[in-house]
This record gives structure tokens, C-alpha cells and sequence, in this order.
């Protein structure tokens, strides 16, 4: 199971811009790249109440989100499947694939975005099964996912392993009873990830069939 943002794909770039002309519209000031970045990783409603406040858990007025949330989608729209995938994603996926691992994206990510994003990049075709943030009616940092993911596939969580970026995807693992893997250039929220809580971590995709072998 690998996440998306982070992991596989920088989308971060294509975020801060639609952010940005959400906030240009609502006539608020504008972000630094890195503050949208670190904003990054717990889905997009998350995100964009972070942005109108400023802060991380403090709730915006309900009729500026609501008016908030439409311009933001709307802007993304036009620049998601602009995002590329890291090095070695391509590759350590391929590899993967030849070693005979059964692979799925698991992300905080509507659907709406989240698949035009994968055929887009080339990676579609790599994952057997596809969980975006509104597949189920929760997300990670539940694990509800993971769970969904190892139902379908058979497979007990224990033999299971997810490759994330952030706290949100060691928690998710963590609570469903998986390996977790993480790589050190995703969004974490501007800190590094604290590997005495990962069971691995690799520099990218690349690594990561020789480390199951």
C-alpha cells in the first residue's frame, strides 16, 4: 500500500498555487510555498481550514469554508495532473511489480483527483486497487482504509505494508497492525520523521524491493 501526496507524486506545488488563488478570490492574503506545504497531508478540507486561519486547529467561519472549499477544487481542477511523480517512483514500482507484489494507492485524496492523477503520471496501470479519501467514510490517520485495502486483497494486516511520508500514515498503519515504511522528502508538516517510530525507512521507491526480498 503506498500513499500518494508526498510519496509518490510532488503535488505540493499544484496545491500552494490552487490555495492561493482560493484565497486571492476570498480577498485574503496569500501563503509562502512553505506553509501550504506543511499544511499538506491530513486531506483537503484540512488544508484549506488551515489556510483561511492560519493556525492548525482552529475552525474557520462555516460560510467563508464552504465558500472556500468551492473556489479551491475549482482551481485545482485546472492544474492537478500537472504533478509529477519523484525519482525512483517509476522504477521502484516497476520493480515491485516484477517481483510479483500486489500494490495499492492509498490516500486522503478525492477520488475526482486522485485517478486522473495516476493515468496522468503513468502509474496507473502499477496498483490492482485504488482507495482515495472519499472511498470510505473515513480516512487516515484512521486506518479504516488499510483495513478496506487487506479485506479486498485477502491478505491478513500483519503481512501488509504501507510506504508514506508523514505521521498520518505511520499512525494509520500503526492502528492497523501494518508495516509502515516511510521516505524522507514527502510532507510531514514541516518536521522529520521521527524513525525510531517506522519499522524502515528507504531514500525512495527504489530500495524497496530489495528490502522485502
Amino acid at each position: 500500500m503506498i500513499d500518494l501526496d508526498g510519496t509518490l507524486l510532488h503535488t505540493a506545488p499544484e496545491i500552494a498555487v490552487a490555495a492561493n488563488l482560493m484565497l486571492v478570490d476570498l480577498n485574503l492574503p496569500v501563503l509562502p510555498y512553505s506553509q501550504v506545504e506543511s499544511y499538506i497531508g491530513e486531506g483537503a478540507m484540512v488544508l484549506i481550514k488551515r489556510c483561511l486561519t492560519g493556525q492548525k486547529n482552529v475552525e474557520p467561519n462555516a460560510e467563508l469554508f464552504a465558500q472556500a472549499e468551492l473556489l479551491f477544487f475549482a482551481h485545482y481542477a485546472k492544474n492537478a495532473a500537472l504533478s509529477k511523480p519523484y525519482n525512483g517512483v517509476i522504477d521502484g514500482l516497476q520493480a515491485l511489480w516484477n517481483n510479483g507484489y500486489r500494490l495499492a494507492c492509498v490516500t486522503n485524496k478525492p477520488e475526482e483527483f486522485t485517478l486522473p492523477l495516476l493515468q496522468k503520471s503513468g502509474l496507473a496501470d502499477f496498483f490492482e486497487l485504488v482507495v482515495a479519501g472519499d472511498t470510505l467514510h473515513k480516512k487516515k490517520p484512521d486506518p479504516i482504509q488499510l483495513h478496506h485495502i487487506c479485506a479486498k486483497f485477502g491478505v491478513p494486516e500483519c503481512e501488509a505494508l504501507l510506504v508514506g511520508d508523514s505521521m498520518t500514515d505511520i499512525v494509520a498503519a500503526q492502528a492497523a497492525g501494518c508495516f509502515i515504511v516511510t521516505v524522507p522528502y514527502g510532507y510531514n508538516q514541516g518536521r522529520p520523521i521521527d524513525v525510531s517510530q517506522v519499522d524502515a525507512t528507504i531514500n525512495d521507491l527504489t530500495e524497496l524491493a530489495a528490502l522485502l526480498i
